[in-house]
C-alpha cells in the first residue's frame, strides 16, 4: 500500500519537473517548484517511517524549512523585479 502511494507520489513529482521546465509563467515555475519540496518531504517522510530511519525525519525538518525560505526569497526577488 505504502509502496503504491510512493510511486505515485513519484509521477506527480515527475510532472512537476516538467511543468517546472515548461511553465507559462515564472509564478507557475515557482509553485510547481514548491509542490515538488512537498513531495520529497512526503516520500523521505514515507520511507522513513516504513525503513524505521529516525534520523531521516530531522532531514525533512531541515529540508522543508530550506525549501520554504528558498521560495520566499526567490518570490521576493522575482517580485521586486530582481533588485536584491
Amino acid at each position: 500500500m505504502i509502496g503504491t502511494i510512493m510511486v505515485i507520489l513519484s509521477l506527480v513529482g515527475l510532472l512537476l519537473l516538467v511543468i517546472v521546465i515548461k511553465g507559462p509563467k515564472i509564478w507557475d515555475r515557482i509553485l510547481a517548484t514548491n509542490l515538488f519540496s512537498s513531495i520529497v518531504i512526503l516520500l523521505i517522510m514515507l520511507y522513513a517511517t516504513t525503513q524505521d530511519f529516525a534520523y531521516l525525519l530531522d532531514i525533512v525538518i531541515l529540508y522543508a524549512l530550506l525549501g520554504f525560505l528558498g521560495i520566499v526569497f526567490i518570490a521576493r526577488f522575482i517580485q521586486g523585479r530582481g533588485k536584491i
